[in-house]
């Protein structure tokens, strides 16, 4: 009998473990670009090539360019109204309009006090997230009035990577992975098991390991693999049930689907 109590309590595990989200290669297409940056619900491309961030859609392509600011360190591209263009070496944001035209530059040098960021992801109204390297805090700066509406307490390990949308941010480091709302707090935290990536949809995360994707739920409960065969992933997004990865050479598109 005992052997039949013991099945009985591993069994809700098996069921767990067997859960996975398989992925079905919808298209693939050859893409030559340095760092795929995004894609949106309408299947607009966003990416960098030679130092420069492009938008290409099916009818069109324009593009921004800033020589004076030296490498482009990341973007973020989740309001397309407002997308995020990030240039660590000089401590500078420059925010663009959907026609890629400059609507507000913001210059970190000459902020008081002075901020050193590493980190930055959009936020609600005229916000954005950054990580302060001096104090080692996550701070949500409104960029018009030049003031820091929240912040959060100090983080102790390297931060790897940064998503957020208008009400939360996640905040991926070498030892955990926070979410914080837009008063600064923490609402949940989990050990971070050797995530080097993240990305966020709906409040849904996906996080990248060792060439391995997996969903996390909202509740930062739930780990779910995601089945996609042999695929080589250098940035990937997620937009409704469709999962983009760039692996270099193609962009691959792929539907998800729970098992």
């Amino acid at each position: 009998m005992k052997w039949i109590q013991f099945a009985l309590l591993l069994f809700p595990l098996f069921l767990i473990g067997q859960t996975s989200i398989r992925g079905e290669l919808v298209q693939k297409v050859p893409l030559d670009v340095d760092r795929l940056e995004g894609v949106d619900n309408f299947g607009t491309l966003y990416y960098t090539k030679n130092n420069i961030f492009y938008k290409k859609s099916n009818t069109s392509e324009i593009n921004y360019s800033n020589v004076q600011l030296g490498n482009m360190t990341s973007t973020n591209t989740f309001n397309p109204l407002k997308m995020l263009l990030f240039y660590k070496d000089f401590n500078t944001v420059i925010i663009l309009d959907n026609r890629l035209a400059e609507i507000f530059k913001i210059d970190f040098n000459t902020t008081n006090p002075y901020k050193n960021v590493s980190h930055i992801s959009t936020g609600n109204d005229n916000t954005l997230w950054l990580f302060n390297m001096d104090n080692q805090k996550l701070e949500l700066y409104d960029y018009k009035t030049k003031k820091v509406r929240a912040t959060t307490v100090p983080v102790s390990s390297q931060v790897l990577d940064i998503t957020s949308n208008y009400n939360f941010c996640w905040l991926l480091t070498q030892n955990f992975l926070y979410k914080y709302n837009y008063f600064g707090s923490m609402v949940q935290k989990i050990p971070n098991d050797g995530y080097s990536k993240i990305s966020m949809f709906n409040e849904t995360t996906y996080l990248l390991k060792d060439q391995a994707l997996v969903q996390l739920d909202k509740n930062f409960e739930t780990f779910t693999p995601l089945v996609l065969g042999d695929l080589l992933i250098n940035q990937f997004f997620v937009t409704n049930e469709t999962l983009y990865i760039y692996d270099s050479k193609f962009l691959n598109q792929i539907h998800l689907k729970s098992n």
